[in-house]
C-alpha cells in the first residue's frame, strides 16, 4: 500500500462522489487544526493525501467503495474530537469525515427515540431535543463538537452512567456501510426492538475498526423539573465510607463521583477527597435526597455544599475540562476501571482522578517531567498494581504520538483476541478501516 500515490486520482475519484468542495486533496491544504488532529491519531511519518466529506449515506458508501477496490486505507472520524483516543492508525491514505452528513432523521417525540445522521453534533442534538422538553442521556467528552457517530465509535459517555447506563443500553438501532462500501442495519426505531442487539454492542466503542458509523437511532427521555449537586469533601477513610452509604442507600442520584485530592483543591472544592452527587427529579425530590447526602458528611465528619442553577452546570462543565485536559508531553490521559469498593485507595495514589461510585470505571491523568520510558514504566506500574490488582483495567486514551509509539496503550490482558481478529476478518477482510488502533493493533 503507498502513500505516494498521484494526487489526481485522489482528486478524480472522490470529489467525482462528493464535489469538489468536499474532497481536500494535497496534505497541505488540509486545514491546520484538522492537520493537528489527524496527527494525533496516526504513526509518526504518515500523512493522508486527502480528507473527504460525504453529505450523505449514498456518498460515504461510494467512498469506501472506492476505497476497498483501490486497497486504500482509512482513518473514519466525525469532528476529529477524539482522534487522539485509541492506537495509532498505520500507513492511512484518505480521512473520511461525517461531520457533514448531519441531518436529523426522525423524532418521534411520543415514542422517545431519535433517529440522526452520525455527524450531528450532541450539541446541536440536544437544543433540538429540548423544544421537546427531552434529551440523550449522554455527557460525552467535548460535548460542543462532538459527533453521534463519534460517541458510539469510541463508547464514549461520562457521569450519567450511573442512571441511564452506557452508550450501547441507549442505542435502539445503526446503519453503518460495511468496509466493502455496502450498507447495512441493525436494530430498529422503537424501544421494544431488541434485533440486532449483539452487533451494535459490536459497534459502540470499535474506533471505526469494523464499519462506517452512518445513522442512528437513540431512546430519549423527559426533561427533568429540577436538578441539584452535592459535594463532600474531607478524608479518605470518611468519603470511603459516604460513598458505601451512597451506594447501600434507596436514593437515586443521576451522577456520582468520586474525586482526587487535587482535582477537589483545582476546582476549588475544598481539601481531600471529594464525593460529587447529582439529583434530577420533581423540586421536593431533589432538595431531600441532597439533603440526607449533606447529614451523612456531617455525620462523617465531611465538608458539603450543594450546588443549583448556573452554578451546578458551571461545576460540571469545569470537571470534565479539567479531567480532559489536553495531553503533553508530560501528561497522558487514561481510562480505568476498577473495583468500586477499591475506587478510593486508587484516588489516594494518583495526583488527578475521578471514578464513577457504581461501576469503578473512570479517568486517570498521569504525570512525568521525564520521558517516555519513565511514562511507559510509570504506566506498567499503574496497571499492575492500581488496577488490575483490583480486578481491573487501565487503558491510554489520550497521549502525544512519542508516547503512544512505545506503550500498548489498550493494556489488554484478556484471552479473547483471537475472537477479536477473527471478527475483524470477518467485517473487513482488507484491514482498510481505523488499521491499527484498537486492541491488539487490529
Amino acid at each position: 500500500m503507498s502513500n505516494d500515490r498521484p494526487q489526481a486520482v485522489c482528486a478524480s475519484d472522490f470529489a467525482s462522489i462528493v464535489g469538489e468542495e468536499n474532497a481536500v486533496c494535497l496534505w497541505e491544504n488540509i486545514e491546520l487544526g484538522q492537520q493537528k488532529r489527524i496527527q494525533q491519531a496516526i504513526a509518526s511519518g504518515n500523512s493522508p493525501s486527502c480528507i473527504v466529506y460525504p453529505r450523505s449515506q449514498e456518498q460515504l458508501a461510494a467512498v469506501i467503495a472506492t476505497a476497498h477496490t483501490n486497497n486504500w486505507r482509512v482513518l473514519p472520524c466525525g469532528s476529529g474530537s477524539k482522534l487522539s483516543w485509541g492506537g495509532l492508525a498505520k500507513g492511512v491514505d484518505v480521512v473520511v469525515s461525517t461531520e457533514r452528513m448531519n441531518q436529523l432523521i426522525e423524532h418521534a417525540v411520543g415514542d422517545l427515540t431519535v433517529t440522526v445522521e452520525a455527524g450531528m453534533k450532541f450539541s446541536e442534538l440536544q437544543a433540538l431535543l429540548a423544544k421537546s422538553r427531552q434529551f440523550l442521556a449522554l455527557d460525552p467528552t467535548a460535548s460542543p463538537v462532538a459527533t453521534i457517530g463519534g460517541i458510539v465509535a469510541t463508547g464514549d459517555t461520562g457521569s450519567l452512567r450511573q442512571r441511564y447506563g452506557s452508550v450501547r443500553d441507549q442505542l435502539l438501532g445503526i446503519t453503518f456501510v460495511r468496509a466493502d462500501g455496502q450498507v447495512a442495519k441493525a436494530g430498529g426505531r422503537v424501544v421494544k426492538n431488541v434485533a440486532g442487539y449483539d452487533l451494535m454492542k459490536l459497534f459502540t466503542g470499535s474506533y471505526g475498526t469494523l464499519g462506517f458509523i452512518s445513522q442512528l437511532t437513540f431512546r430519549v427521555y423527559p426533561l427533568p423539573e429540577a436538578s441539584g449537586t452535592v459535594v463532600l469533601t474531607g478524608k479518605a477513610e470518611a468519603i470511603s465510607q459516604a460513598a458505601d452509604i451512597l451506594r447501600g442507600s434507596a436514593l437515586t442520584p443521576v451522577q456520582a463521583d468520586l474525586l482526587s485530592t487535587k482535582l477537589v483543591s483545582s476546582l476549588g472544592l475544598g481539601q481531600g477527597l471529594g464525593l460529587i452527587a447529582r439529583f434530577q427529579s420533581i423540586s421536593e425530590s431533589v432538595k431531600e435526597q441532597s439533603n440526607r447526602v449533606l447529614e451523612v458528611g456531617q455525620k462523617l465528619g465531611l465538608n458539603g455544599a450543594i450546588f443549583a442553577d448556573g452554578d451546578e452546570a458551571s461545576l460540571w462543565q469545569r470537571l470534565q475540562e479539567r479531567i480532559h485536559t489536553n495531553a503533553t508531553e508530560s501528561v497522558i490521559t487514561c481510562k480505568i476501571g476498577v473495583l468500586p469498593t477499591a475506587a478510593v485507595e486508587i484516588l489516594t495514589q494518583v495526583e488527578l482522578g475521578l471514578i464513577h461510585i457504581s461501576s469503578g470505571l473512570g479517568l486517570l491523568q498521569l504525570e512525568s517531567k521525564n520521558q517516555v520510558l519513565k511514562i511507559r514504566d510509570e504506566l506498567r506500574f499503574a496497571r499492575s498494581h492500581r488496577t488490575q490488582a483490583n480486578s481491573g483495567f487501565l487503558t491510554i486514551l489520550s497521549a502525544p504520538v512519542a508516547v503512544k509509539e512505545q506503550i500498548d496503550v489498550w493494556g489488554y490482558t484478556g484471552n479473547a483476541l483471537p475472537l477479536m481478529r477473527r471478527i475483524k476478518e470477518q467485517f473487513d477482510s482488507k484491514n482498510i478501516l481505523s488499521p491499527g488502533r484498537f486492541v491488539g493493533g487490529i
